[in-house]
């Protein structure tokens, strides 16, 4: 599988860049993240549960951080295993640019699943990895912008962080 899109945050590259590497920035905004751990000179690690259609799992994997050019671009390498569903692994590269008074984010992800998951077809997958991408950038926006309209629970000292970073 293979996607892309691009998303205009309201934010210079340089917040948006350090919110990208946090992980309690990055748990409050994966759909059903449980636990995020690690930092971006070792990579992260983090339980996610999901339901794929009829498929619910609980998802334990890696990601890691390479070709990184601050705060331009990087490619996030990941693998996540879910027991009997199956397992989740591909690699999505992440580029940053000025963009008017905010910070354009383009993103091209490939992907490859197996097991259950894949049994699910090719479309009932797409549309999901579509849906989760959807809803992990607009939380990311909602927390980095500081709005209040995401479900997403950062907390205050997180939230005075991103401010500062803000200017505000």
């Amino acid at each position: 599988m293979k996607m892309n899109d691009e998303r205009v945050i309201a934010a210079e590259p340089g917040v948006v860049w350090a919110a990208l590497l946090d992980p309690e920035v990055l748990k409050a905004c994966v759909p059903g993240c449980q636990e995020m751990t690690g930092s971006p000179e070792e990579g992260f690690e983090a339980t996610v549960v999901q339901k794929v259609g009829p498929v619910k799992a609980t998802f334990k994997g890696a990601v890691t951080l390479s070709d990184v050019e601050e705060p331009h671009r990087l490619t996030l390498t990941g693998e996540g295993k879910g027991g009997a569903a199956g397992f989740a692994k591909g690699s999505s590269t992440v580029a940053l640019s000025p963009e008017g008074d905010g910070t354009k984010i383009v993103y091209e992800v490939e992907a490859l699943v197996g097991g259950k998951l894949a049994q699910l077809g090719s479309r009932l997958i797409d549309s999901f990895s579509k849906r989760m991408a959807d809803q992990f950038f607009e939380r990311f926006q909602a927390v980095v912008e500081g709005t209040d309209d995401a479900e997403v629970e950062v907390s205050e000292e997180k939230k005075g962080w991103l401010s500062r970073l803000r200017g505000g």
